[in-house]
C-alpha cells in the first residue's frame, strides 16, 4: 500500500473504512482458497493483503479510540 492510498484511508468515515475491510478480508478469503487450490499465480499478493488488512485494522482502532476521548 503506498502512503497515498493510506493517507486516503485515513480521511475515510469510520463506517466506508469498515466497509473496505470486509471488501479486503473477502479477497484474502478467496486468495487463499485459489491458493489451496492451486489457482493462484501470485503469492505475493496474499502477504501484502495481510498487510493491508492489518493497517486498515489500525486505523480503525485509533478512530473508535478517537471517538472515546
Amino acid at each position: 500500500m503506498s502512503s497515498k492510498r493510506f493517507s486516503e484511508l485515513k480521511n475515510l468515515t469510520k463506517e466506508e473504512l469498515d466497509t473496505k475491510l470486509r471488501e479486503l478480508e473477502k479477497e484474502l478469503f478467496q486468495a487463499k482458497m485459489k491458493r489451496a487450490s492451486g489457482q493462484l499465480e501470485n503469492w505475493s499478493s496474499i502477504w501484502s493483503m495481510r498487510k493491508d488488512l492489518a493497517r486498515m485494522k489500525m486505523l480503525e482502532m485509533q478512530k473508535t479510540n478517537a471517538t472515546k476521548l
